[in-house]
């Protein structure tokens, strides 16, 4: 360890850091999953937000001055970091703030991501930061930012983007760079049909995260350029950083496990698939994401709740639970839940045999359903005796199926407005 990365030394950059979380995106993928909540809201992990992992990140990593961008359907992600995130003291010059797109500088929503940030400009300067670190708040992962922060200065970077190890077939979902030796970005094209492979690594690609360290003058100065510039779509990767990368520093951060040296974990769970699965590999013996680690805490608003409770023990109905996470609030009733993962006050009835369920909080399940692979959203009421999943073409006729057969149900599609808009 050199002597720059002494503790002081990184304490000090976390502390003259200011992070930016983008939180605004619709995450249309998500399909009905987000017809009422913006992408950085999605529950996640039994008792989670998204949102909370980037926020956690931030606390963890000696982060305390940061603004959560926000813009299509807000609310319940304003009213969750109002709850949830308000131990911060003001006199500390510790800070939360919820910056929504309220037409600051221009007469529009935010355009892009550069643009979601210059319309943020004068906060910036307001704040006078010596680092801006800006952060996708819609991807699950754990990561110490000041590890990164403290690269990007021994590199003398202007800008550096954190990146991960991607498949090839996989790759032209994000933006690809192409490196030096010595790390320094050499080329970025932002979803490429045909990505470049990792010199030494064929069938891997080298892709950003969306996490961005700018120096703040530097910043500023691309982001003018970037405004005033009438070709641009305003948006990081397609714009900002290709134009960056020939004239100034600009360098590639490997994102990796600090104790295995291997890539760290990160899931951008954008589809239903993707969803379901990065929820369903917490409930295994030792997933990747550990949600009981004391190091790395991940912080987030909860209701208090009385515990998970089973109850009956007759042959015929049992309460049982096997392999599988169950919150706060959650009763199981005389019922059978494997290897699924119920959020917070989910209630499962007598007879009810569910299993590779992901039930968002306060869903009910009724007596005698079975349900197989699917996600329940907040809210819903399954009727006594439904069956799901268990024949595909029946269920797309009611619900939505993935392309790797998970039902997604919404209380639209079983006929409960939970959200009158008339």
């Amino acid at each position: 360890m050199s002597h720059n990365r002494s503790p002081r030394f990184v304490s000090r950059l976390t502390r003259d850091t200011l992070a930016l979380i983008m939180a605004g995106g619709r995450g249309s993928r998500l399909k009905q999953l987000t017809m009422w909540r913006a992408k950085p809201a999605m529950p996640f992990g039994g008792k989670f937000r998204i949102i909370d992992f980037p926020l956690s990140n931030c606390i963890n990593s000696g982060i305390r001055r940061i603004g959560v961008l926000t813009q299509y359907k807000a609310h319940s992600l304003i009213v969750h970091i109002q709850q949830g995130w308000g131990m911060f003291r003001g006199e500390f010059g510790e800070f939360v703030e919820l910056l929504p797109a309220q037409q600051r500088i221009e007469t529009s929503w935010y355009a892009g991501t550069a643009d979601a940030i210059f319309q943020n400009i004068d906060i910036i300067r307001t704040h006078n930061p010596d680092y801006v670190l800006i952060l996708a708040g819609d991807h699950v992962y754990k990561m110490d930012y000041g590890a990164m922060l403290a690269y990007h200065v021994e590199q003398n970077a202007d800008i550096t983007v954190a990146c991960i190890e991607v498949p090839l077939e996989q790759a032209s979902a994000f933006g690809v760079m192409g490196v030096d030796d010595a790390g320094r970005i050499k080329s970025f094209q932002e979803k490429p049909a045909e990505p470049p492979s990792i010199p030494g690594s064929p069938g891997m690609a080298l892709c950003s995260m969306g996490i961005y360290i700018f120096n703040k003058d530097f910043l500023i100065e691309q982001l003018i350029k970037d405004a005033d510039s009438r070709n641009s779509s305003h948006d990081f990767g397609k714009d900002v950083i290709p134009a960056i990368i020939n004239r100034y520093r600009a360098y590639a951060y490997p994102f990796r496990d600090p104790i295995t040296s291997k890539q760290g974990y990160w899931r951008d769970v954008g589809t239903i698939d993707s969803y379901w699965e990065a929820n369903m590999e917490l409930i295994g013996v030792t997933p990747e994401l550990n949600l009981y680690d004391r190091e790395w805490p991940i912080w987030t608003y909860q209701e208090q709740l009385p515990p998970a409770k089973f109850v009956f023990d007759d042959d015929i109905r049992r309460g049982r639970a096997i392999d599988s996470m169950v919150s706060g609030g959650c009763i199981i009733s005389g019922s059978l839940v494997r290897r699924s993962l119920l959020f917070s006050s989910v209630t499962v009835e007598s007879f009810a045999d569910v299993s590779g369920v992901v039930a968002l909080p306060e869903a009910s399940i009724g007596e005698h359903c079975k349900i197989r692979n699917a996600i329940i959203d907040k809210g819903c009421r399954i009727p006594a005796g439904m069956e799901i999943g268990l024949d595909k073409e029946k269920d797309r006729k009611q619900f939505y199926v993935s392309p790797k057969g998970i039902v997604l149900v919404t209380p639209e599609m079983l006929g409960q407005e939970l959200h009158h808009v008339r």
